[in-house]
């Protein structure tokens, strides 16, 4: 799965990596329904930094189209609540 980090780049995952990622984002949707700005933070930094040690980075001059597209590290609470969908940020 093609995954781009706001102002990062491209990261290619493996589906393997999925479960723990969705993991990740349960967490992360969890701290965002609570109000809980530092749940919020720690999630989603762990929730990048996941992807990004997991992921292979896509060349740049690659035209793959992201199939998953990740909020910045430097995003607010309201920024990452207008981007969840039903399944959160990462689809099951």
């Amino acid at each position: 799965m093609i995954v781009r980090i706001m102002g990062e780049g491209q990261l290619d995952v493996a589906a393997d990596d999925l479960a723990a990622l969705n993991a990740l984002d349960a967490e992360l949707e969890e701290a965002i329904g609570a109000g809980d700005e530092a749940a919020f933070r720690t999630a989603l930094h762990a929730l990048l930094d996941n992807v990004r040690k997991v992921g292979r980075p896509v060349p740049e001059d690659s035209l793959k189209p992201s199939e998953l597209i990740l909020p910045p590290a430097d995003a607010d609470i309201g920024e990452v609540k207008g981007m969840l969908g039903e399944e959160g940020l990462i689809p099951d």
